[in-house]
């Protein structure tokens, strides 16, 4: 998970990108760049860290130019602690590119050999970013026969990329002197969105909300498969370059990933889970009856929706019962799972008044490890609590994700292998409730009827692009974090799902 933003104006786009990244920062806070251009030259910062520390007014300063891009980062390929892994990348032929990629790439390994013993091409970092961008490049030069650019060069090199890589990917491009390019693989599993502004600015991102929060009107989605491109005097060309698309977007970016006030695909993030809400409310009653709850208490932050639907339904007490320091960094970035409970007990802190002496329901947007899950329930009995139940908005999750959330091996995941008493054992609650995965599909798909299907092998084990088996999983999970201590480097960015930052 990443968050990509792309600018087209006749006015500087510095600021602009900077305030862009800003409303995306929740979908990457390992690394943040911005590359503008002017005059055919790139100017380039990048480095680890948030987008307020990264990017100065010295670096602002920096970077002129009335075109650009710029992403934050959540390493889910590569290596985590390179500085040289942050996006943007560039390769300097042909024209000069740089390029900005939500998503990951399913057949990296293979790329990047091929793109050593046939295209000739260098790759100089572990990341898949580096290797689409370079497959991009590659068949631009092959669609232009040495002849300057057309739009229908770039889109026969769209065509091109998309019979070769495989994997999810949200992509924009800027081509030195030519305008910028983006496009989404052709299952629409990563987001991506067209916006403008009243001045005649053209705006992509992963996010409505990057768009209203700059003053952009929403256009439209870019489709499944589509290419769009924007010349730099601001004329807008689209076409579909793959076939069979077929809309399929992440059902994760409903659950936790996306700010509530993002449209995405024409589904608003913050129905989707009020809905979901609604029919964890048929789940709750058929596992503890409503009279034995005495508050309905979410933790904090995108289970809120959910939990306020499910208590209107119930008909029981909505109360917040948990207080957030939002001056700790997001606890699924903590290496090792020790410094993880401590940051859990930093982060969240209990009122004593709403826990003592009653039988209170926690709702969570989902459980991944349930490590947080566990320590969150012990809190509350320390608070007083008389019973403690837990009840998830996700259904359980019990595989590996290999389109861009780092999930990466089973055994991390509370409820692979268990049942749900087993894994309400682990977490020490007295009932827990999850999700139907048919009936959160329902909830999230019935607010945007286009939408047939959904991106959801973390709940279902079903990947939608065809071409991932048990080898393909374990080769992804390679080197990632198996077999890690306890208080070893955590390559693994996920492990509090309830501390999303909007």
């Amino acid at each position: 998970m990443c968050g990509i933003v792309g600018v087209v104006s006749t006015t500087p786009v510095n600021q602009l990108i900077y305030d862009a990244l800003l409303l995306l920062q929740h979908r990457g806070q390992d690394a943040a760049g911005i590359v503008t251009q002017q005059e055919r030259k790139f100017f380039m910062h990048k480095a680890k860290g948030m987008v307020k520390d990264v990017f100065r007014t010295r670096n602002m300063r920096a970077l002129p130019g009335t075109i650009g891009l710029g992403q934050v980062r959540y390493p889910t390929a590569g290596n985590a602690e390179s500085e040289e892994e942050a996006q943007p990348f560039y390769v300097n032929a042909p024209f000069g590119i740089v390029m900005v990629h939500n998503g990951n790439l399913t057949n990296a390994k293979q790329l990047r050999e091929e793109l050593a013993s046939t295209d000739h091409r260098h790759t100089n970092t572990e990341s898949d970013s580096e290797v689409l961008l370079n497959v991009l490049a590659h068949e631009l030069g092959r669609s232009t026969s040495g002849v300057p650019l057309t739009t229908q060069d770039v889109f026969k090199a769209v065509r091109a990329v998309h019979k070769r890589i495989k994997g999810s990917y949200a992509v924009i491009a800027l081509i030195a002197g030519y305008g910028l390019l983006a496009f989404r693989d052709p299952y629409g599993i990563r987001p991506l969105c067209l916006g403008k502004g009243a001045d005649g600015t053209w705006v992509l991102a992963s996010e409505s909300v990057a768009l209203e929060g700059t003053l952009h009107t929403l256009e439209r989605d870019v489709a499944p498969g589509e290419a769009v491109f924007i010349t730099t005097d601001g004329q807008v060309h689209s076409e579909q370059c793959a076939e069979n698309s077929v809309l399929n977007p992440c059902v994760f970016e409903y659950v936790y990933l996306a700010r509530p006030d993002s449209t995405m695909d024409g589904i608003s993030v913050y129905q989707a889970r009020l809905n979901m809400g609604e029919t964890l409310a048929k789940r709750v009653i058929s596992t503890v009856p409503p009279a034995e709850i005495d508050a309905i208490i979410p933790i904090p932050e995108s289970s809120r929706p959910s939990a306020m639907q499910l208590a209107q339904l119930l008909g029981i007490p909505y109360r917040e019962g948990f207080v957030k320091n939002r001056y700790v960094g997001r606890t699924f970035i903590m290496p090792g799972q020790g410094a993880r409970k401590k940051s859990v007990r930093q982060k969240l802190n209990a009122i004593g008044s709403e826990f003592k002496g009653r039988n209170v329901l926690l709702v969570d947007d989902s459980i991944v490890r349930g490590t947080t899950s566990k320590e969150i329930v012990q809190m509350a009995r320390d608070a007083g609590a008389n019973k403690v139940y837990l009840a998830s908005a996700a259904p359980p999750v019990r595989h590996p994700n290999v389109y861009g959330i780092d999930m990466p091996t089973r055994t991390e995941l509370v409820a692979h292998g268990r049942t749900v008493e087993e894994i309400r054992q682990v977490i020490g609650c007295d009932a827990l409730i999850y999700q139907d995965v048919d009936a959160m599909k329902q909830a999230v798909g019935k607010i945007n009827p286009a939408v047939k299907g959904f991106e959801a092998s973390c709940f279902d084990g079903i990947y939608v692009t065809g071409d991932i088996s048990e080898a393909e999983v374990a080769a992804l999970n390679e080197g990632r974090n198996a077999g890690a201590q306890e208080e070893s480097q955590d390559t693994s960015r996920l492990s509090l799902p309830n501390a999303q930052e909007q």
